[in-house]
């Protein structure tokens, strides 16, 4: 595969992991301002899931940009 080609598909993934988080970190954040008596009940804080999937957002954006560096020594 081209340098070029493999570079553009870790952009996609990149932008696509980031606009994941994004995206349902904002939808916790009106569900929750909707119905905050359902987040009560649990015993976790209602931004529990989005440290989550930031959290794997964060792992993932670090292996692309390693991919990346590693690709252009090359």
């Amino acid at each position: 595969m081209k340098k070029d080609t493999l570079n553009r598909i870790l952009n996609i993934v990149m932008g696509s992991f980031c606009g994941f988080f994004i995206g349902y970190g904002l939808y916790s954040f009106i569900d929750y301002r909707a119905r905050p008596g359902l987040y009560a009940m649990q015993s976790a804080p209602w931004y529990t899931g989005t440290l989550l999937y930031g959290i794997v957002t964060a792992a993932v954006l670090l292996v692309c940009l390693l991919l990346k560096r590693i690709i252009r020594k090359k």
